[in-house]
């Protein structure tokens, strides 16, 4: 453990909004998964943290400016094959990370694939390259994180089930469940996937964090599972949770 108090978990991350969705996942499926864990008891077993341990996170776009200050490159193949999309930034934060005063004891990716499914894979080679001295957790949303958010949208107003249904018959498919039919497309583009949740909570910001505080975990591992959901789900429960599971 990074301190006596808790473990240090390291999210990088594309904005805070990003960095409340993976982190707080994270902690629904910790609580759930270890016995003694609980949402009164949270701080006092993990801290999330950025590159030092008194900042937030890190955000993707800090990466190759604070790679270079500390003259931290990342050419080259991964595993004999040339890197994908990401790859070579990944590695970056994970090498910038690991040469930290005090390594975090886990790191979370979390990333938007825009619709560029590559993206898995950059940062996938990335987490394999080396033995890295922390667990690496992949948290990559395909298209958009707002296609996490629908996968725990049930309507609770007339309004918003209405909303549902209109969605339904434009898109040909519920959203919900098959949200890796939506793009990142030009705002207004009828598929888009913010567009498309914006037109179902109507810009109240509280029913959105509700999507993903309030809704049961195995729905959304029932909806998430070509959204990358169901898969960081998992990445939590098999990377983060024996790591608690171990001081037993």
């Amino acid at each position: 453990m990074s301190s006596a108090a808790a473990y240090s978990f390291a999210v990088v991350c594309e904005a805070t909004v990003d960095l409340r969705l993976s982190s707080g996942l994270a902690d629904r499926v910790l609580c759930q998964q270890v016995e003694w864990i609980d949402p009164a008891s949270l701080d006092l077993h993990r801290k999330w943290r950025g590159l030092e341990e008194s900042a937030s996170h890190i955000e993707w776009h800090w990466v190759s400016k604070l790679a270079k200050q500390l003259n931290i490159r990342a050419h080259g193949h991964f595993r004999d094959e040339p890197g994908t999309l990401d790859a070579a930034m990944a590695r970056k934060a994970l090498l910038l990370l690991a040469r930290a005063e005090k390594p975090p004891d886990a790191v979370i990716l979390s990333r938007d694939t825009d619709g560029k499914v590559a993206r898995r894979l950059g940062l996938n080679q990335a987490r394999d390259a080396s033995p890295w001295p922390f667990e690496v957790v992949l948290a990559v949303a395909h298209t958009k994180r707002e296609c996490w958010l629908l996968a725990g949208f049930d309507p609770e107003s007339g309004v918003e089930e209405t909303a549902l249904a209109e969605l339904k018959r434009e898109l040909g498919f519920d959203p919900r469940v098959h949200a890796e039919g939506l793009t990142a497309a030009e705002p207004h583009a009828p598929r888009n996937a913010k567009r498309v949740l914006e037109r179902l909570l109507a810009g109240n910001r509280d029913r959105e964090e509700a999507c993903w505080t309030s809704s049961d975990l195995e729905t959304l591992r029932n909806r998430g599972s070509h959204s990358g959901l169901t898969d960081y789900l998992d990445e939590i429960r098999g990377r983060l949770v024996p790591l608690f599971k171990d001081l037993r």
